[in-house]
């Protein structure tokens, strides 16, 4: 039995690792703002599975002083730092934010560790947004999606780093902080760069988490509200998806095996098998829910990565984890969560 601090615990990464360790029988206290929409829900949601069993601490990863005193009075052994602002959009509106959330945050999670002489494992969730809008990748344009030249199975963590974007550089600085304080101080620290994730406790908004949101779009067509959905770009954008079964699971195995994965990172998703592009997905939910979709294109968002895939064979290889969950199970399991749901739309 172990302790973990999750930041960002009610959060849909949060609360899903949240569960998985609490059903393990560990020891969780969360740490969380309830600042994102469902935040609230996703708290009661694991109160209600899990009783009083976990510790729940109000506080905001930007106050340095609280992010030490809990990391100083709990000394947990794992950290899941998934704290953050996740939202290209929200990050070109109010950079300052977004800098304070996703890399000052970071820091003081880095720095309680330090500081208080904790020997807590970091696991940090990351983003493929450090490497750009990868514009340089030689792509061709299908009927549906896009596809690259070359990078058969994906990108590996050699693809070159290009911050851009306020959330890219952002991210990309706590990404670099993690691996640094593990060099320098001893820090065993572990980064995931992320994908696409979805499944149940996505609260999805338009500007964050394309799959819940999509899904959630064609339910309400579906319903009888014939106002179209809009799609930025020409729906071609390829991602790999992730589903939160797996995203749990890799948490948890990563966690078992720290010291020997320590200060490196990897890129997560769940491969070229479980691709899609928008297209793609609404083609899928439409057909699942039985619908017609009414769609409108808009311009192209700025420094929208057209194609992402990760290569995930150095987690594989690593920790023997692989995602499990195929996409259409994973789209159909998505769709029957909304509709379960009285989930808010921001």
């Amino acid at each position: 039995m172990a302790k973990w601090l999750i930041t960002g615990g009610c959060g849909f990464l949060g609360s899903n690792i949240a569960d998985e360790v609490l059903g393990q029988g560990h020891e969780v206290v969360v740490l969380d703002n309830l600042s994102r929409v469902g935040s609230s829900q996703n708290r009661e949601w694991l109160r209600e599975r899990h009783g009083s069993g976990w510790r729940m601490v109000t506080d905001d990863i930007r106050d340095s002083e609280a992010v030490a005193r809990l990391v100083r009075e709990e000394r947990p052994a794992y950290i899941a730092h998934l704290a953050g602002q996740v939202a290209m959009t929200t990050s070109l509106r109010d950079p300052r934010y977004d800098f304070e959330v996703n890399a000052l945050g970071s820091l003081n999670v880095l720095e309680a560790v330090r500081n208080t002489g904790s020997e807590s494992v970091v696991l940090y969730s990351s983003t493929n947004k450090v490497y750009g809008d990868l514009e340089w990748v030689e792509l061709h344009e299908g009927e549906t999606r896009y596809e690259p030249a070359d990078y058969p199975h994906g990108f590996d963590e050699s693809l070159p780093l290009a911050f851009a974007s306020p959330y890219g550089c952002s991210k990309g600085a706590a990404d670099q902080y993690m691996q640094d304080y593990c060099k320098m101080y001893g820090v065993r620290t572990v980064t995931f760069r992320h994908s696409s994730m979805y499944g149940g406790r996505q609260f999805a908004s338009y500007d964050q988490g394309w799959v819940g949101w999509f899904c959630r779009e064609v339910l309400r067509q579906a319903g009888g509200d014939s106002r179209p959905l809009t799609v930025s770009g020409n729906g071609k954008q390829v991602r790999d998806l992730l589903h939160a079964d797996d995203m749990r699971r890799l948490y948890v195995i990563a966690a078992a095996r720290a010291d020997s994965v320590a200060g490196r990172v990897f890129n997560i998703g769940g491969g070229t098998a479980q691709s899609l592009s928008i297209l793609e997905l609404l083609s899928r939910s439409a057909d699942a829910a039985g619908v017609q979709l009414s769609v409108e294109h808009l311009p192209a968002r700025a420094s929208d990565q057209r194609y992402f895939v990760a290569d995930t064979r150095s987690i594989e290889a690593a920790t023997g984890w692989t995602a499990q969950v195929n996409v259409t199970d994973g789209v159909e399991r998505m769709l029957a969560w909304i509709k379960s749901e009285t989930a808010p739309v921001s």
